[in-house]
């Protein structure tokens, strides 16, 4: 079983980004008091009570203190059983990453996710990231020294107006700190993040699909020379060192989130927490649960695999897509299928329907293609 949890404030908005978070540290203490009643609240949900893998999501769990952290993983084990060979993950910013506070938070958690977005000085102050160059480096060394050998770092790429050799020196940047796991997203253009209000004023250019085509393909091949495995589209790990919190949402297996605009899933339906700290806070208080429940007809949950099987390695298995819409997926689906099979961005390896390299590049195409109505 999963856990997820949202912790939703950061030092600073970042330019890019329409998570939900707060700059304002004044409810904290008491969203966190929050988040460990809905944990016991909702401590039934998971089909089980042991779980294999935790994820710190936000947000910038690196903000938590050791009393916060304490307290968290107090109510947690008065819940549910860790496994002892549970994947406990947390973001970090590197500038949060000091020899004390990851001294800290090796007693809590096992595995960094940490957000450097890339290595150029310029382009951190241009996306108002809180970390310098020097630090994105530099914290990489200083988990390792701190016992994190499991970790994974995020870039982003198609940034626009920005020289093609900045992109290679991230990715050897990458290569020579040897992490064991990679994150890339391709820039977006929100409407409601600076990014998205300046390209409204006409102060930034639209997002650049061939660019971002283009370093998507030399991310892919620069990793896999490299030795690391394209297991989803946006990751990149050594053998062995797959995010296994992140391959149970792709493989559909049941997770608990908790705190403001976190979902879960448990086989039939979905709930999507209220994403407003205040709202979510006091909907705790009147010991009610802030979430919005849906439940899930056989076309959604075919349609949920498809969006997200097709993401990795392992693809979509004709005979669970059959299952799911009582043995009518093959025969509802032949023409899109062969449209697609036609196009070259989509294979079949015996049971298995697989995104071609190619067609890695119109993944959400190529499963809306094949999307069923109820």
């Amino acid at each position: 079983m999963h856990l997820y949890l949202h912790i939703p404030f950061c030092k600073q908005a970042c330019h890019y980004c329409d998570f939900h978070f707060s700059t304002s540290m004044g409810q904290k203490s008491v969203l966190i008091d929050s988040l460990c009643v809905e944990i016991s609240r909702q401590s039934e949900y998971l089909p089980g009570r042991e779980l294999d893998t935790i994820y710190f999501g936000g947000g910038t769990p690196s903000l938590l203190t050791e009393s916060e952290l304490a307290q968290i993983f107090s109510t947690i084990h008065a819940h549910f059983t860790i496994s002892a060979t549970a994947e406990i993950t947390l973001e970090a910013n590197p500038d949060d990453l000091s020899r004390e506070k990851l001294q800290l938070l090796r007693r809590y958690v096992n595995r960094l996710s940490i957000g450097i977005q890339t290595f150029d000085e310029p382009t951190l102050r241009w996306m108002n990231r809180a970390h310098t160059a020097t630090e994105a480096e530099a914290c990489v060394q200083l988990a390792r020294e701190a016992g994190f050998e499991n970790m994974s770092v995020d870039l982003i790429y198609g940034i626009p107006n920005r020289n093609k050799s900045l992109w290679q020196l991230d990715l050897q940047k990458i290569l020579a700190l040897g992490v064991p796991h990679l994150s890339a997203y391709a820039l977006t253009i929100e409407p409601d993040t600076a990014f998205g209000r300046w390209q409204k004023k006409g102060k930034l250019p639209p997002a650049d699909e061939a660019l971002a085509a283009d370093q998507f393909e030399e991310l892919a091949k620069v990793l896999t020379d490299a030795g690391y495995e394209h297991y989803e589209i946006s990751n990149f790990a050594k053998p062995d060192q797959y995010a296994r919190h992140n391959s149970a949402y792709w493989q559909r297996r049941s997770y608990l989130g908790v705190g403001p605009s976190a979902h879960s899933y448990n086989g039939y339906s979905r709930q999507y927490n209220i994403a407003n700290n205040s709202l979510y806070i006091a909907s705790i208080r009147r010991g009610e649960l802030p979430a919005t429940v849906e439940v899930l007809s056989m076309a959604d949950q075919v349609n949920e695999y498809l969006l997200t099987g097709l993401r990795t390695k392992w693809g979509c298995s004709l005979a669970e897509l059959d299952t799911l819409l009582s043995g009518d997926f093959s025969k509802k689906q032949a023409r899109d299928l062969d449209a697609m099979y036609a196009t070259g961005w989509l294979s079949r390896n015996g049971d298995q329907l697989l995104l071609t390299q190619s067609g890695k590049l119109f993944a959400d195409r190529v499963a809306a293609t094949l999307f069923v109505e109820d």
